[in-house]
Formats: structure tokens, sequence, C-alpha cells
């Protein structure tokens, strides 16, 4: 059996749908499942051999943000799916208002995936209504449970390989990490809009960092601005990782090394969520609902409705220094 997935998304949206991948993968366990996804995601087929065995590159499409659409890449990615004469198409990418005509378009046998109730579906008995405050998730687990699919769990997981760990040791400031227990600080996200503001962090920060813990700033290269804004406002010193490009798996180590994340709601909130690591999510703009950790004693969500003060979040943060019971091995790198 052929399956391919349509998903061409970033970092958390990708971790989101690692159940679902998952729960495909027991159900059609000799199935060749193929992932439509971003270039980015060539690595996610390294990260999880389990789930995936083959990867396109998606040129993009009119109406889809993610990537500029590419007319004549589009045209050859048509021909190389319809090719592979796939017996299932999953469209696993948004509530299908673009992507559902898309689906149809890749020559699978059947189709299915999510539907905005009212709007256009390929097929009424495999694709599921979505739900505008369900979490992302269970909204996934659904899609592959319409499908006859019985065991799912809502776990994340995201696997750490020697190679993750050699680099990881290799660099510049990782004798510094050793000696103290640390908290990790990520104050950039892919969309600006979803950012707290940078002095919210530095207060923050500075009030663990008299706790006595090294702060660590994460962040793409993108961030910089972001980060350098966060340091300026400090009065402790902090260790900025975000002057070298850490890969994925190095960042996860980091992250898996600290004892607590503090965050925006962003691809390394659920990155942390799928390690196990504490931490506290910021909702500036987007629904905690949908996109929250699901483990809400690990992880604490805080929505722009709330009180979102440096001291209420720095309250939070001891809370789950305090109770969480994440105390990572310092002596086991």
């Amino acid at each position: 059996m052929k399956i391919v997935i349509l998903r061409a998304l970033y970092l958390g949206d990708m971790l989101c749908s690692i159940p679902a991948m998952r729960a495909l993968r027991e159900g059609y366990p000799h199935a060749s499942i193929t992932l439509i996804g971003l270039p980015w995601a060539r690595e996610w087929i390294r990260r999880y051999p389990r789930y995936f065995d083959e990867f396109v590159e998606f040129p993009g499409y009119p109406g889809l943000p993610e990537r500029p659409f590419d007319a004549s890449g589009f045209l050859s990615f048509l021909h190389q799916v319809q090719e592979m004469k796939a017996d299932l198409a999953l469209q696993m990418h948004g509530t299908g208002l673009i992507t559902n005509p898309l689906i149809g378009l890749l020559g699978a046998k059947e189709v299915a995936g999510m539907v905005k109730p009212g709007h256009y579906q390929p097929h009424p008995e495999t694709f599921v209504p979505v739900e505008d405050d369900e979490h992302e998730i269970l909204r996934l687990l659904r899609v592959v449970k319409n499908l006859g699919i019985a065991n799912v769990s809502p776990e994340l997981e995201f696997p750490l390989f020697e190679i993750d760990r050699k680099g990881f040791q290799q660099r510049s400031w990782f004798p510094q990490i050793q000696t103290n227990p640390y908290v990790c600080i990520h104050p950039g996200a892919r969309s600006r809009h979803k950012c707290w503001p940078p002095k919210q962090f530095a207060a923050v920060a500075d009030a663990l960092a008299a706790e006595g813990f090294r702060i660590v700033l994460t962040g793409a290269r993108d961030e910089r601005d972001i980060i350098q804004a966060v340091q300026a406002s400090m009065s402790h010193e902090a260790l900025d990782t975000a002057s070298d490009h850490i890969p994925l798996g190095e960042l996860a180590l980091l992250l898996q090394h600290s004892r607590l994340l503090i965050c925006n709601d962003t691809g390394v909130s659920h990155l942390a969520a799928a390690l196990r690591v504490p931490s506290v999510v910021l909702f500036s703009a987007t629904s905690p609902q949908r996109w929250a950790p699901l483990d809400s004693k690990r992880h604490v969500a805080v929505d722009r409705t709330e009180d979102m003060s440096p001291a209420r979040i720095t309250t939070q943060a001891l809370g789950l220094l305090d109770g969480c019971g994440h105390l990572p091995n310092l002596t086991d790198w």
C-alpha cells in the first residue's frame, strides 16, 4: 500500500502531527508512507525513519503562506506524485479550505483529511470536520481514527542520535553549561506578532538568575535582534547560543538538559513537550486551547487575556522549578 501525506509546515506543526503519524504506521505497518513537506522537512525523514519512507518537496500552492508558489515546479511535483499511484492521500495541512482541492489532484485512489464545515470536501465519509479551538494533536488523531485506526496516543516524541550529541559537545559554550543548572529563554518566534516584549523576557530572566540559575538564550539567526534586545535589558549575564547555527538535534539536547524553558507559542514549545522538559509558554496572539502542550502539570500556558506581567511569569516558572521534579543529571552528557 502507498500512502502520501500533505503537511508542508514548520517545526511545531510537524511535531504535533507525530502522534497521528505513529498511529498511521501502527495501522498500516507495511505501507510505503511518503511525506509531502517543505524543504527543511527532509530531516524529518531521517529523524523519524519508523514513520516515513520517502519525501517529496512541496513547491507551494496559491493561497498557502508557507512558501512562494512555483508554478513550473508545481507541474513537476504533480507529475511526480501522480506517478506514484498512491492508494491513499491524506490532507493534514490546515482546515482544507485551500488544500482539499489540491489533495484531489495527487492522483490517489482514496483521499481523507480535514474539512471546514460547509466547505468543499472530496469525500464526506473520510473527511472529519474541524473545530476552531480543538487541539491540533487531537484534531489530527481524529483523521486517522476515522480511517479505522483505534490505537492512538497523543504523546509527542523526538528521537535523539549520537551525531546530535557529538555536535552538541563540540560547541564552544558547552563547558559553560556543565557546571550550573540553567533555564532556557527563547524570546523569538517565526511570526513576530506572537512575541512577548524583550524587556519582559529580560525581567523574568534576571529574576531567575537572581535565584542562582544560569540563563541560556536560544533562537534562530533571524531572531538575533530580539535576543540582543533581551540581553541589553538584562542586568545579569546570559549565555547567547543563537550566535551559532544550532541544528535541531543539538537544540533538543540543550533543552533536554535544562531545568525549564520559557518561550512564546512557537515550535520550541512543542519540542520541550516532546522531551518532557517543563515550560512556561506565552500566548500573546494565538489560542492555548489549540496549541498549548497537553500536559498542563508540566507546562503552564499563559494567555493574553490573563495577567502576563513578569512577576506572574516568574512565579509560574519558580513553581515549576520547585515542583516538577525535572532534575537533569549535569554529569550525564
